[in-house]
């Protein structure tokens, strides 16, 4: 068999990257309309903004259907975002309803995406452009190649196969009870006896179909119109796949086309719940298989063959999302599979759900042109501390050079069986343009993706030690990744590390000295008031700063708790005291810690780090001497560069002269000039994958209720319940969403806890009453995120508010 990932490689060197999105955004601002009364026709490539009870209507109508991305279409007014926005079912027309005054006298209304209108690039979809001349990645720091190639040939050959059940086969409440697709494609290991362990991927958001003769795509009707055909964007893993069959286990890829044809509009999480219905329903048919039960063909495949104790996800793009719901899902049933890794790949995270309890590692691409914001990062901040003596280890990689596409051959132009693009649109952007030197070309960009991927799930599942340090955080290589740049952060197992300090929260023990400030900050924006905390980044966009980029349905949620550190004197010092029973870091193997340099800090930039024992010895290490955390990222215009906190690791065995049996303290001062930084999770680690279990915490879900409106002010009772009670207390945050010109709550969050022991609590929202007649009730989304002590189980539901005006 001729190796399905060589014959795309060799394809690839034929072919070329285009660089643009499949369906181009308007080429230029839309022609402004008069305000318009309602029903008054735009027409397409125009706009209007309609005065409303309350406020004003803006509708944008687009020439052609909207790009299908993941990140969700907001509308944007004179260059500043409304919000997100409600896309018609044909996709040419958005809208958002605001009771913001100054859209009356804006002169332009044009898409966004992650809280900023894309700059025009005058590129051509699906022209070639040329290869990227090869440059080798910039790096800092000690680099060492793994023991093990995670993408190196396994002993099996490798088998491929299909199973389909139909366009219809599934009927999905995510989407409201419209159908989708059973349709897999298989790899299966040959000669291999006894029960495999399992891989389930599942792609993201692209168009569902294409006319091959127009050579256009549509992703508005499911199953496809007459004349079109489904894009197979599930037969795009094909390298991880191989290489994970060739190691005996059996991977599963599955096609979740008419979820995309219909997320956007008919969804209240645009996907995610029904994706995780997805990868239940196919993880139910295999289970049914293995046991020689069902679907005559899958049961020829199945049967006897699978270990549905040792299951593993991976989810590209809404799919990461998809995969994350489905393992909370599974978590949430009386018999569930064990689910044993979750790989999110540039995924997005519209609600902030947690997933502590198994082990993860989150993708990022550097240059992602959907997901720009790599909102996934939450899925790793958000996780960290969500539950006391988690067993599993998370990680979170940034891949430089890599666009969102090209991890699939099948959004991947040149190779791709359909139309597909180059999502990175500004071809001329220095760092991530597509002749740019730091750009990876796709077929680089497809075996960093073969060797993370493969490497992940061969690491834990398979419990090969050797790939581990390609996601711990040391700064482990392999031949396989070439000269691609990997930054990697990690947080070890509970029972494998000694928190210091998280820096989440104000920590009295905690001592600033000399010329200095520590402050905690979360966010930003200032969209957090209620957590009490300055938001962090204060000149950056939203699409600039992964930990904090505000969520499509948590916006108001704090995120990612650090502590910013400032000096304008080397003397400036914080001191982080150990307590007496944790001075013995013996059993470690490192001092590890995040750190990103403050956006405001100009020039060099490095911390000096101070270990220091009982009879007051120490050793002094500059951060700049053990890696790259605070040398800047590369970029000159957002969504560039990034702020990402990345991994400071101090090994313990280069600790010459200090006792690691009596560590009474850590001091972290300036080691340049002036300085500011970001700090969190300083621990002393000893990395390992961990293991997954999820049965330790319950799943807590938000009720919906149905209030009158009032004359005045007045609030709205609604209730948090767990699927059991909680030996600790649980929170949860609570997102309240004000949708409409004149809406009767607000867009607020606010933190509820469920005492130990209980099953529920309440939580008031503040209704805006008033003695006008309204034409129908209004209903508004309230969303819950970020548990701790537990995890989501129904994250949305309605509040609904019945006007009481007699007419």
């Amino acid at each position: 068999m001729r190796s399905p990932a060589r014959a795309w490689a060799a394809a690839l060197a034929a072919a070329v990257t285009a660089a643009t999105l499949s369906t181009p955004l308007l080429a230029g601002p839309a022609h402004a309309a008069p305000p318009a009364p309602v029903g008054s026709a735009g027409g397409d490539g125009t706009w209007t903004v309609e005065p409303v009870s309350g406020g004003h209507r803006v509708t944008l109508h687009l020439d052609e259907p909207l790009p299908v991305r993941d990140a969700v279409p907001e509308l944007a007014a004179d260059g500043r975002s409304l919000g997100p926005a409600e896309e018609s079912p044909d996709g040419t027309t958005l809208t958002v309803v605001t009771s913001d005054p100054a859209v009356a006298t804006a002169s332009s209304v044009d898409v966004a995406w992650n809280g900023e209108v894309p700059a025009a690039t005058g590129t051509v979809s699906g022209k070639a452009a040329p290869a990227p001349a090869e440059s080798p990645g910039k790096s800092h720091g000690k680099k060492t190649p793994a023991p093990v190639d995670p993408a190196a040939p396994g002993p099996y050959a490798v088998a491929h196969d299909e199973y389909d059940l139909g366009d219809t086969a599934i009927t999905l409440d995510g989407l409201g009870g419209r159908q989708a697709e059973i349709r897999a494609k298989v790899y299966l290991p040959e000669g291999v006896r006894g029960k495999r362990p399992l891989v389930v991927f599942l792609h993201g958001r692209h168009s569902a179909c294409y006319n091959p003769t127009a050579w256009t795509t549509s992703n508005t009707q499911w199953p496809c119109p007459a004349g079109q055909q489904p894009i197979a964007s599930y037969r795009g893993y094909d390298g991880p796949a191989d290489v994970l069959a060739s190691h005996g286990y059996v991977v599963v890829s599955v096609s979740a086309n008419g979820v995309n044809a219909a997320d956007n509009p008919y969804s209240e999480d645009r996907g995610a719940l029904a994706r995780g219905e997805v990868v239940m329903r196919h993880l139910d048919l295999l289970a049914d298989a293995g046991r020689g039960v069902g679907d005559a063909k899958l049961v020829s495949l199945f049967k006897g063959r699978l270990d549905m104790s040792d299951v593993g996800l991976m989810g590209h793009s809404r799919g990461g999302e998809g995969v994350v719901k489905a393992a909370l899902m599974n978590a949430g049933r009386a018999k569930p599979y064990g689910i044993r890794a979750v790989l999110p790949l540039a995924p997005t995270d519209f609600a902030r759900a947690t997933l502590p309890g198994t082990p993860m590692a989150v993708i990022l691409p550097y240059c992602d042109g959907d997901v720009s914001n790599q909102q996934g990062q939450h899925f790793y901040d958000d996780s960290r501390y969500a539950v006391d003596g988690d067993p599993a280890f998370r990680s979170s990689l940034m891949v430089m050079g890599a666009d969102h596409n090209f991890f699939n051959t099948e959004w991947t132009p040149g190779v791709a069986h359909a139309p597909a693009s180059d999502d990175w649109s500004n071809r001329n952007d220095p760092v991530c343009g597509g002749a740019a030197p730091s750009r990876l070309t796709a077929a680089e960009q497809y075996a960093v993706g073969t060797a993370y991927i493969a490497g992940f799930f061969r690491l834990v599942q398979g419990g090969e030690q050797g790939l581990l340090p390609l996601f711990d955080g040391s700064g482990g290589t392999t031949a396989s990744a070439g000269r691609a740049v990997v930054h990697t952060v990690a947080q070890a197992p509970a029972g494998k590390r000694l928190d210091v300090a998280s820096f989440t929260s104000p920590a009295p023990s905690t001592r600033v000295s000399g010329p200095a400030t520590a402050v905690v900050c979360a966010g930003m924006l200032d969209r957090s008031p209620q957590s009490g905390l300055p938001s962090c980044a204060s000149t950056l966009t939203t699409s600039q700063a992964p930990s904090w980029t505000p969520a499509t349905y948590a916006n108001n949620v704090a995120s990612t708790p650090v502590l910013r550190f400032s000096w304008s004197d080397p003397t400036g010092t914080v001191t982080v005291p150990l307590d007496t029973p944790d001075q013995n870091v013996s059993r470690y193997d490192a001092l590890t810690f995040r750190a990103a340099r403050d956006e405001t800090a100009t020039g060099d930039v490095d911390l000096a780090v101070e270990i220091v024992d009982k009879r007051g010895a120490s050793r002094k290490v500059t951060v700049s001497e053990v890696g790259d955390a605070l040398t800047a990222f590369p970029g000159t215009a957002s969504p560039l560069p990034k702020t990402w906190l990345r991994t400071v690791r101090v090994p313990l065995s280069s600790l010459t002269g200090v006792k690691p049996q009596q560590i009474s303290e850590i001091r972290i001062s300036g080691a340049s000039r002036k300085g500011a930084v970001y700090l969190a999770d300083l621990a002393f680690t000893t990395m390992a994958a961990g293991e997954a279990r999820t049965d330790r915490v319950p799943q807590v879900s938000v009720e919906g209720a149905t209030v009158d409106e009032g004359d005045g002010p007045g609030t709205a009772t609604m209730t948090v319940r767990l699927s059991r009670k909680s030996a600790a207390p649980v929170t949860v945050q609570i997102q309240t969403i004000a949708t409409g010109a004149a809406p009767a709550i607000a867009s607020a969050a606010q933190e509820v806890v469920i005492p130990a022991g209980s099953l529920e609590a309440s939580f008031r929202v503040p209704v805006n009453g008033d003695t006008a007649v309204a034409p129908a009730p209004q209903s508004y989304q309230v969303v819950a995120s970020a548990p701790v002590n537990a995890t989501i189980g129904g994250g949305f539901t309605r509040l609904v508010v019945v006007d009481d005006d007699a007419s």
